[in-house]
């Protein structure tokens, strides 16, 4: 027979366990939360340093070579993008960190900043500033120029951290 001591200790137990989830649910407290608001502590580029056709390529240290060169060659997938034309710099910078912000729990984006073709002197503007502005980004981990077929030097693939 089963003392009445194991009884009380075996329900006591029993009576504080929770069910487990056999379906893997996580409740929303597990996952890590979005910052409360896009990057905003941005300078801005008034005087254009690169040109259309330059191709741009930065990395933070301790980034997997291997990743840059999938970058480069536009194997990373589908990707959200922003297509920039048209915009002023103050309102283009607000629009990436909105983009960005929206899209924190992607890996890769794809930014279209144009080439700047229509400058008086050759330099784009626009690119310049893009590339001024995710060299200053927190979350940003690396960007490189698209592949010809998917842009080229007017546009660039953008890798953010992880945001889970």
């Amino acid at each position: 027979m089963i003392d009445e001591s194991d009884k009380s200790l075996f329900r006591s137990t029993v009576d504080n366990q929770k069910p487990i989830d056999k379906d893997n649910n996580k409740t929303q407290s597990s996952y890590k939360t979005k910052s409360s608001k896009p990057f905003e502590n941005y300078s801005f580029l008034y005087e254009p340093n690169i040109s259309g056709s330059q191709i741009v390529t930065h990395f933070k240290d301790g980034l997997s070579p291997k990743v840059l060169k999938k970058m480069k060659q536009g194997n990373i997938g589908s990707t959200p993008s922003i297509d920039l034309h048209g915009h002023k710099i103050e309102q283009a910078c607000k629009s990436i960190s909105d983009f960005i912000h929206f899209h924190s729990d992607k890996r890769f984006v794809q930014i279209i900043h144009g080439k700047g073709y229509h400058s008086d002197n050759g330099l784009s503007i626009m690119k310049s500033q893009v590339v001024h502005y995710l060299k200053q980004h927190p979350n940003v981990l690396a960007f490189c120029s698209c592949p010809q077929e998917m842009g080229g030097t007017g546009a660039v693939f953008v890798h953010l951290k992880s945001d889970v």
